[in-house]
């Protein structure tokens, strides 16, 4: 069966042709091989923008707020856009990991492991901008509950502290998900290391990993956990940084409906930026073969749903503003369509509303160029949302006397692209140093993995007698 036949027929998402030692091979040699020559060009322009991050970060704490473009009534701007942003970015890869694991979606397998990686370095770059806007970064430490000498506790009650434990604790499930699930491919790295301090270090992290009954099952029940753990944190974390506008008493934030709406634009901005990762990746390392036609077409479904959803919200946000009867609402509805900031709601309406639409052509959802394109208009429609719901609620308040205006400054628009430069830089370093399949996943639910043909269509949990005959010595096929 070819990955094509596949992708229709959803028996299999991985090619027939390639054994168990082919996908290992295929995994294993874009960590082994040498350094692609497009790899240092990429990565130096994305250190490059990881240093102007610092420098503006050390810009910021040296000199304070202000050189944000921050005013009065509007508090809040870039930087909590930013936050918003990136959290949501890192939902998709819970959802695939954990969600789509405990339904047996075995078409996960070959994204899911990248998606993870996505997860844990879009939560570190959310986490930067609730640190860096409190102004006394140093004081940071102050939202922990612990007992210190000025008899300062966080406030349990304020969605902001929900905010820091929320975020900490899928930060920690998350890495705990991806670095169990990538214990047997360190092992297989560990016993193909050619160099003494390749093979000490996949060994460390690998943990004394044998590919022992014993190991599997332990390994398999922890993932399962772990896989339980995570699922309630893709509709609690984004949840709660939906309360952080919720419990406002302010047109344009109070709303009950910010919760469900908040988690599936959240699932939305996060498989857009998984296509955006992956369309490249694919290309530029071979992989069509172990992420096939099958995922992409997968993964735009959800992208079409998550697209309709998040329209039906900004329908339902407009209907329950007029239909309110109260004039502060109305006014924060029309001022937000055409207001001053007019023109980045209807940005934000086309990228995450009407484009999306062409998906619905299931030619379409397997021309990896487009799908590519589409998701860089949702993911600049995402950010803008965050932009819209922040900045125009805020920049119109009840009192005129108040009103004023949003401009970003200089350092607001290159904190933003160090953001991304810090993203880049730590996702280059994973796709070149760490498996970026999960080979004991995708042989799992590779045809030959099940030697009779009505064993296609069976559940399968973890990684299948046959996968793991094949792993059973320190990982190797």
């Amino acid at each position: 069966m070819s990955a094509k036949t596949a992708s229709v027929t959803g028996a299999s998402p991985v090619a027939e042709e390639h054994d168990f030692a082919a996908l290992t091979e295929i995994v294993s040699g874009i960590v082994e091989s040498k350094t692609p020559a497009w790899w240092p060009a990429a990565f130096g322009v994305a250190l490059a923008m990881l240093l102007i991050c610092g420098a503006m970060i050390t810009y910021l704490i040296a000199t304070g707020v202000g050189v944000w473009g921050l005013n009065q009534p509007v508090g809040w701007a870039f930087d909590i856009t930013n936050f918003v942003f990136w959290i949501g970015i890192g939902h998709a890869g819970t959802l695939i990991s954990a969600v789509l694991f405990l339904f047996r979606q075995h078409w996960r397998t070959a994204i899911n492991r990248s998606a993870e990686a996505m997860t844990l370095i879009a939560v570190m770059c959310a986490g930067m901008f609730p640190l860096i806007h409190l102004g006394r970064a140093w004081l940071f430490w102050f939202l922990i509950p612990v007992p210190n000498s000025n008899a300062i506790w966080p406030n349990f009650r304020s969605p902001l502290f929900w905010d820091f434990a929320a975020v900490s604790t899928y930060g920690t499930v998350s890495l705990l998900f991806w670095y169990t699930g990538m214990i047997p491919d360190l092992a297989t790295l560990r016993d193909r290391a050619t160099t003494p301090i390749k093979q000490w270090l996949f060994g460390i992290f690998a943990l004394g990993w044998r590919g022992s009954a014993r190991h599997w099952r332990h390994y398999e029940m922890a993932y399962l956990i772990l896989a339980g753990l995570a699922t309630p944190l893709v509709l609690s974390v984004h949840s709660i940084v939906s309360m952080d506008f919720a419990m406002a008493n302010l047109p344009g934030w109070h709303s009950t409906i910010f919760p469900p709406y908040f988690v599936a634009g959240a699932i939305f901005s996060g498989f857009a930026m998984v296509i955006t990762l992956l369309v490249p990746a694919r290309e530029l390392f071979g992989l069509k073969s172990v992420i096939t036609e099958h995922h992409l077409n997968s993964m735009c479904k959800i992208l079409l749903t998550t697209s309709l959803i998040v329209g039906y919200a900004y329908g339902v946000e407009a209907f329950s503003s007029w239909y309110s009867g109260n004039e502060f609402e109305r006014y924060g509805a029309a001022n937000r369509a055409f207001g001053f900031y007019g023109w980045a709601y209807w940005l934000t309406v086309v990228c995450n509303v009407f484009i999306p639409q062409v998906l619905w052509k299931s030619s379409y959802r397997i021309r990896p160029w487009l799908i590519f394109t589409v998701s860089i208009f949702v993911n600049i429609g995402m950010w803008f949302e965050r932009f819209v719901i922040i900045v125009s609620s805020l920049h119109r308040d009840f009192l005129p006397s108040s009103w004023g205006v949003f401009i970003p400054t200089w350092v607001d628009m290159l904190q933003l692209l160090g953001s991304f430069g810090l993203f880049l830089t730590l996702f280059l370093l994973f796709l070149r140093f760490l498996p970026m399949i999960a080979m004991s996943e995708v042989k799992g639910i590779s045809p030959l993995a099940h030697p009779h043909p009505e064993a296609h269509g069976r559940v399968v949990e973890g990684t299948p007698s046959g996968a793991r005959r094949g792993e059973a010595k320190g990982g190797r096929s």
